[in-house]
């Protein structure tokens, strides 16, 4: 029997397909309900942890749910970034189809994540301001975690890591996240060492611009092959990817707009026009003006 222990020190221990068949004639078909500590739920989920992480600084009721729906985004930004970068290794093993496989899994989460802006939907100006005053100047332009995901799909950008610079480790692995090559610089090199004329990169730590030699790649891959095909299934579903994404960003967008309509951000930025100028920004850029030039 093996068991794995949690940070917090406690041990979920595994049981096989006999331990349960056993378990359930003991039972005589009921659950368990009595265990030697807590139950192996909590033990694995942290669901007392999870549950104490929700420490509103008002008592407005409506603070809440923006606080857990601002919690739930966190956790599919760390789970996006963890599969990105599963993704990226299988690229970088020329393992197409199964990294195809993750990124397709990948866009399911953004489904996910675009729903929970639907949590917020209700929130009236009124509302919003009966709480924003005291969330001083916390801004979800401070996510760590939301710029992982930026870096990996190449819209990098080095002041945008100042403000962790103290929080020595999260500003280190952003900083990491930063000179690594991005998710769609592994698609490129990928192309390229299929023989596909793509320019080298001169900066890692730069924000990636578009380049009429990668649109032409993907012309030519659109053109000269279809479905069933590893390549141009893997470009199909990066635009999946970069459409989902764009889509969070629009409802993020509205969110804001219906909640607080043009104010000054909480963080320091424009609010509004700041979101506006993000959104304009495409992802994976050539996977849209091939369909131009085709």
């Amino acid at each position: 029997m093996t068991s794995r222990r949690r940070a917090g020190g406690a041990r979920v221990r595994a049981v096989g397909a006999l331990q349960r068949a056993s378990r359930v004639v003991t039972n005589h078909g009921s659950p368990t309900l009595d265990f030697a500590s807590g139950t192996p739920y909590d033990d694995y989920v942290a669901a007392e942890v999870l549950h104490g992480l929700q420490r509103p600084i008002t008592d407005v009721p409506e603070e809440r749910a923006f606080l857990v729906t601002t919690q739930v985004m966190e956790l599919y930004f760390g789970l996006i970034r963890s599969e990105w970068r599963l993704a990226q290794r299988m690229l970088d093993a020329d393992e197409v189809v199964a990294a195809t496989a993750v990124l397709a899994r990948s866009v399911r989460y953004f489904e996910a994540l675009n729903a929970a802006w639907g949590a917020l939907s209700w929130l009236t100006p009124a509302q919003f301001n009966s709480f924003r005053d005291a969330l001083g100047e916390a801004s979800g332009f401070q996510s760590a975690m939301y710029r992982h995901l930026e870096f990996l799909l190449g819209n990098k950008s080095e002041p945008l890591t100042r403000p962790h610079r103290r929080s020595p480790e999260v500003y280190r692995e952003l900083i990491e996240a930063l000179e690594r090559p991005s998710l769609y610089d592994s698609v490129l090199a990928l192309l390229a060492r299929r023989g596909f004329e793509i320019p080298a990169v001169e900066d890692r730590r730069a924000e990636y611009a578009a380049s009429p030699l990668v649109e032409a790649a993907w012309v030519e891959i659109y053109a000269g092959r279809g479905p069933g095909d590893e390549l141009w299934t893997l470009g199909e579903t990066l635009t999946d990817l970069s459409e989902r994404f764009s889509d969070w960003r629009y409802r993020h967008l509205m969110a804001v707009r219906r909640s607080m309509g043009a104010k000054p951000g909480s963080g320091g930025s424009s609010g509004l026009s700041w979101l506006e100028r993000s959104l304009s920004r495409d992802v994976f850029p050539e996977l849209w003006s091939a369909r131009t030039v085709m």
